[in-house]
């Protein structure tokens, strides 16, 4: 259930594990969160940093061997700066990224304390979710587009059902831990830069310059409970303000408009295996921010699940933090 990043991703890993799938979505990729992800591997509003930090680096190396071999894939690996600020704790993830460096004075913004450069791997999402739709339908994944409210209509009793629902639960389940973060970005094209920033403590506002392979992604923000999916024009213009003084040649880009996509945020992600209505239910969401960075992660221990489903009709329920 779901088509986003972290639907998409489990359902390529299910299928080229000889596993029989059926999406079901009311939403395509394209209508989704992911579609409005600035996609940079980047651990963002998610926990527990237990589990991150391994799905983040599953995820990373994945993502790597894409850029490398697969380039019609959208994905490419590029240096950038995440940016320290005083007073506030630096980014700890950049620091775990191989053959990372302490930024040069000449390479920060000004006021800034310092910065860490790494190279992550960055998806272009109008190429590699569409890629990832693809590689699912070759290996015979099958695709129903509509809206499902109850599990009874999801599948048959012996399916394992997946909810990779992000916020999109439409009744299939009842976890009242889930919120809405909104996050909102600038697009822009015709401007060359090579180097992606991330300056979360930025003085006017979190701010990050994304480029990606047929645009640049400015950005953003982080409301928590907001609902609204209308651009608000004074985050535009500070976001865009923002992102010109870090690159003062996006000014001489065309703007392509504004996007808002809803983070599934939870206080800590669910990925649970329990017996439900007399079917095997999987829930998977919660993932906030890092749905990209965390999906190929989080996909491969779903399918530890979808065996233990397979193995065994009994409830089951994977140990977790609360």
């Amino acid at each position: 259930m779901g088509a986003g990043v972290i639907g998409l991703t489990t359902a390529l890993v299910a299928a080229r594990a000889g596993h029989k799938v059926t999406v079901v979505a009311a939403n395509r990729p394209e209508e989704t969160v992911s579609s409005v992800a600035a996609a940079i591997w980047a651990p963002y509003h998610a926990e527990p940093a237990t589990w991150i930090g391994p799905w983040a680096a599953t995820t990373f190396e994945v993502l790597a061997g894409l850029a490398a071999t697969v380039p019609e894939a959208g994905v490419q690996m590029r240096e950038g700066i995440v940016v320290h600020r005083a007073g506030t704790a630096p980014l700890r993830w950049a620091a775990t990224v191989a053959g990372n460096r302490p930024a040069r004075a000449d390479e920060v913004p000004e006021g800034a304390a310092g910065g860490t450069v790494c190279t992550v791997p960055i998806a272009t999402m109008s190429i590699y979710l569409p890629w990832l739709q693809q590689q699912c339908t070759s290996l015979g994944v099958k695709w129903a587009w509509r809206l499902v409210q109850s599990l009874a209509e999801a599948a048959d009793q012996d399916a394992v059902v997946v909810l990779a629902t992000g916020l999109q639960s439409h009744g299939l389940h009842s976890d009242d831990g889930l919120y809405p973060v909104r996050g909102q970005v600038a697009r822009i094209g015709n401007a060359s830069i090579e180097q992606w920033i991330i300056d979360d403590a930025n003085p006017a506002g979190s701010t990050y310059v994304i480029p990606r392979a047929n645009e640049i992604i400015c950005g953003g923000t982080a409301e928590i409970g907001a609902t609204s999916l209308l651009p608000d024009r004074e985050t535009e213009h500070r976001i865009m303000d923002s992102a010109v003084r870090l690159f003062p040649g996006l000014a001489e880009g065309t703007f392509l408009g504004s996007r808002v996509g809803l983070r599934p945020g939870r206080h800590l992600i669910r990925l649970e295996l329990r017996d439900e209505e007399e079917r095997s239910v999987i829930h998977s969401y919660g993932h906030g921010g890092s749905g990209v960075t965390v999906s190929w992660g989080v996909a491969y221990a779903t399918l530890d699940l979808i065996g233990k489903a397979a193995s065994s009709s009994q409830q089951r329920t994977v140990t977790r933090p609360h």
